[in-house]
């Protein structure tokens, strides 16, 4: 049986990771000369082939994995087997006790490697442990709750720890496993290549879905995450992202007489709440959207649910609440998700949803300036960070604007019609 692994789940408290940013499958990169050991150590623990096809490389961004032999679509990169993967229950007995039911996976894999870094050459992973990236090249600026389990182990030994596994683990069968080699391979949103989980091999396994040539850097896709995700967890943005999502929220004025009758109505015909891999829901009074490919189409990425709620909000009288009710009951429970018979009204409810997408695009545009307006007084991580920063705001910014021309364009639309 084949399982896909994902980065898909949620650490208590996300880490900004190492820095990676987008990369094109034509990236050349050059042999790490310093991890020359590391594959012959790491078949040697598993007894078996871990990959003929890739060598452990290097680019401007960190360690990363390269074609050492022509690769084409349907070979295997890597197999991993799961004995020679750090899970939660590597950890010694004796911690494992000393650990409470509220402690997570993330947090025992992470004292699992400051464990390993304290036996240093002694330990079993010490190849592996060593190849990890260093605090100084990582983004985190979480903070934890932290007891010294482990001898002169501080509270920054720790967040380190976790961010080398909230940036490098994949959900598995055994919780959150570590899988070395695989680990170093770099994230792009246009590859389809994932990491598969063989149960009854007992081994995690990457399939290529597409050519490389010698030298070309490998690589997969962490998930379907958008730039907001990867920053949160990952530490790093790309510059183009097709999973770009933004939250939007939209609230009913206290001073609208007509509140209480809109908030009974909605409660009464809600949605359940349904969050994807990004943590985005579109449920009461967020939505998420995604960019609008098409002005002229259906507005694919504007979820009808932001639609819905627009055309309840902007309703002016008690008869057409119950209206929408009446609809609502004839339609499977469905709020207001045909247009309303009213041209005007229609008009006006995506008018009122345009003019609050164009306040956020006025309050990104500001944000980006800002940006701009500190790169030169910025050097080192701190301009790093502003160009993650940057991507982020200026993808979702795209988002927004896409929108923003469908309804306009909805809008004109009618008024013609």
């Amino acid at each position: 049986m084949l399982i896909t692994f994902s980065n898909t789940w949620r650490p208590p408290l996300s880490l900004l990771a190492r820095l990676r940013s987008h990369f094109t499958f034509s990236t050349k990169c050059y042999i790490d000369e310093e991890c020359n050991d590391f594959l012959p150590w790491l078949e040697h623990e598993a007894g078996v082939e871990i990959s003929s096809l890739l060598s452990i490389g290097k680019s401007a961004y960190g360690r990363s994995l390269i074609a050492r032999h022509p690769i084409k679509p349907g070979n295997f990169l890597l197999k991993v087997p799961y004995n020679v993967q750090l899970a939660p229950d590597n950890l010694p007995r004796g911690i494992d006790a000393l650990l409470g039911d509220n402690v997570g996976n993330v947090a025992k894999v992470a004292l699992l490697i400051l464990y390993e870094q304290k036996l240093g050459k002694k330990s079993k992973w010490a190849p592996y442990i060593t190849c990890l990236p260093r605090p100084e090249d990582m983004h985190n600026t979480a903070s934890f709750q932290f007891s010294e389990i482990i001898q002169d182990v501080t509270l920054e030994d720790f967040k380190y720890a976790c961010a080398l596994v909230t940036s490098r683990a994949w959900e598995s069968s055994r919780g959150v496993s570590m899988i070395p080699f695989a680990d170093f391979a770099n994230h792009s949103d246009l590859s389809d290549t994932t990491v598969l989980g063989n149960e009854e091999k007992q081994l995690s396994e990457v399939i290529a879905n597409c050519s490389y040539a010698p030298g070309d850097q490998v690589l997969i896709r962490y998930g379907k995450f958008s730039n907001a995700r990867l920053l949160l967890d990952f530490g790093f943005t790309l510059p183009c992202n097709m999973y770009d999502q933004v939250q939007v929220e939209l609230t009913i004025p206290h001073e609208d007489k007509l509140r209480q009758l809109k908030l009974e109505l909605l409660s009464r015909h809600q949605t359940p709440i349904l969050k994807d891999v990004n943590g985005f829901s579109s449920s009461e009074n967020s939505f998420a959207l995604k960019e609008v490919r098409s002005a002229d189409a259906q507005g694919r990425g504007i979820p009808q649910s932001i639609r819905a709620f627009t055309r309840v909000l902007c309703s002016n009288s008690p008869q057409e609440i119950n209206y929408l009710a009446v609809e609502a009951a004839e339609n499977d429970g469905r709020l207001a998700r045909r247009p309303l018979k009213d041209k005007s009204r229609e008009i006006q409810a995506h008018q009122f949803l345009l003019s609050k997408i164009s306040e956020l695009i006025e309050e990104y545009n500001a944000s980006i300036k800002s940006l701009e307006l500190r790169t030169l007084c910025m050097v080192g991580k701190l301009d790093s960070r502003r160009q993650m920063a940057q991507y982020l705001l200026t993808g979702e910014l795209c988002v927004l604007k896409s929108a923003a021309l469908w309804l306009e364009n909805y809008c004109a639309t009618l008024f013609r019609v």
